[in-house]
């Protein structure tokens, strides 16, 4: 194992779980497990945390779960995910008029141009989460992935812009750091699963990864290289578990236990003449479910989440014949029987399941290979991400060199070798769109901390 490699912890804050895993990068780029704990999440509703006492508690359980699958561990930070219904995306236009138009494009002037769309109009009450380049624009020339080094006199960009309730953000800080861990950052969660499931083909292909959660359903959609659009469907494998408790009137338990052992998200699939004992309450007569009416429910609620799907898709003009890499389904939600079937009948397009085993290194514990835990094992992918670009800033720069008018007329007339003078102008590593998670803004946190916060 490489040593050198930082340990980084992602924790995902969720509606009926809350995970943190612990992993390092070996030498040969993939991730190692090194600590692994789970508790079930109390004060957590639709991705929001409502009740901050309750969700401390599970916090410090799956941590002491985590020390107890490793006692070496040491950990004071950690990558969290945010969601819930609260979180918005819109999509703006910026451009800027070069003052130096002698000089190309340098990253202080895309810095501008993305410095700019954090005063866009937003609700009340709502704050900038990120602002996400898209295709960039030098005056008539459009599709741009990097315009650095381009020279121009307009320089402008599409940007995806994402935004949450900043109290919903600050229940969030809070509950992490009465856990006593500090927030290293703050991470969408559709993107942080996509991380963990996708790989550079689908990419390009164009996909829409849908993490069917607890209680939310995450979709983000990437098309030629770049993250179109990001929503947060506000129903989840709860509402599924709700609808079988209400229809059938059984136990909570009980309805989570007969959707895992045998729901089906499509009722032509489930056996007519099957049925299901449920033990009556305190000396009633047990109860007979019908498979058939059981897939009846599943299928009536996830056709609902899958119309959504849909729609945001048409929302951003991407049809079933643009999206190549088709959907991405992952999530604890994702495990139901048939759900790649009822997938592609509604929304046209090829579905699979995507496991978050594209970047963990063999050898890994089973469990964790599981949809369920795409977004953590994302929240580490994005940790390093951020640490690999503060070291490539740290130790490269780009570095170009001018001769001076005079050594270069002295090198005509003499055709000689001369001394040149250097000038050495330092540039900041260009970003690539290819790798989204680039473009995320480290310290997210900041922006939500205000002066009431030093009070807790």
């Amino acid at each position: 194992m490489n040593q050198e490699q930082p340990i980084i912890v992602g924790l995902d804050i969720g509606t009926t779980k809350i995970a943190a895993i612990a992993g390092r990068k070996n030498e040969f780029g993939k991730l190692e497990i090194l600590g692994f704990g789970r508790a079930n999440s109390n004060g957590v509703q639709h991705g929001m945390v409502l009740n901050i006492d309750q969700t401390i508690k599970a916090i410090q359980t799956a941590l002491e779960n985590c020390y107890a699958s490793n006692p070496n561990l040491e950990i004071n930070e950690v990558y969290v995910g945010i969601a819930g219904h609260h979180i918005k995306s819109l999509q703006t236009r910026g451009d800027i008029v070069r003052q130096n138009l002698d000089e190309e494009i340098a990253q202080s002037e895309i810095d501008r141009l993305v410095a700019d769309q954090y005063r866009t109009y937003i609700p009340a009450g709502d704050k900038i989460i990120d602002v996400i380049p898209q295709e960039f624009t030098v005056d008539n020339f459009q599709n741009i992935p990097n315009p650095i080094g381009y020279s121009g006199v307009k320089v402008g960009a599409n940007f995806h812009i994402i935004t949450g309730d900043k109290n919903a953000i600050r229940n969030i800080n809070r509950s992490v750091e009465k856990s006593g861990l500090i927030t290293k950052d703050l991470v969408l969660q559709p993107l942080a699963s996509a991380a963990a499931v996708m790989c550079d083909q689908d990419l390009e292909a164009g996909v829409a990864i849908v993490d069917i959660g607890g209680g939310t359903t995450d979709l983000a959609v990437f098309y030629e290289g770049i993250l179109k659009h990001t929503a947060v469907i506000p129903f989840g494998g709860e509402n599924i578990t709700n609808d079988i408790k209400t229809g059938l009137g059984v136990l909570k338990t009980q309805a989570e236990q007969m959707k895992i052992q045998f729901g089906s998200a499509l009722s032509d699939e489930a056996k007519a003449n099957a049925f299901i004992t449920i033990p009556g309450l305190r000396g009633m007569a047990p109860k007979e479910i019908s498979v058939k009416n059981l897939a009846n429910i599943i299928q009536a609620r996830m056709s609902e989440i899958m119309d959504f799907v849909t729609y945001h898709l048409k929302q951003v003009g991407l049809d079933n014949r643009m999206l190549n890499g088709g959907v991405i389904l992952t999530g604890g939600g994702s495990q139901l029987k048939h759900l790649i079937q009822l997938t592609e009948y509604v929304t046209g397009l090829n579905a699979r399941i995507g496991f978050p085993n594209e970047h963990l290194s063999g050898g890994h514990i089973e469990e964790l290979a599981k949809p369920m835990y795409s977004t953590c094992i994302g929240l580490i992918l994005k940790g390093y991400n951020d640490y690999e670009n503060k070291n490539k800033t740290m130790s490269t720069g780009f570095i170009r060199v001018q001769m001076t008018k005079e050594k270069q007329e002295e090198e005509v007339e003499e055709t000689a070798a001369v001394e040149a003078e250097v000038k050495a102008i330092d540039i900041k590593p260009r970003k690539t769109l290819q790798g989204f998670m680039d473009r995320m803004k480290t310290n997210l946190i900041e922006l939500f901390k205000e002066e009431e916060d030093t009070k807790f």
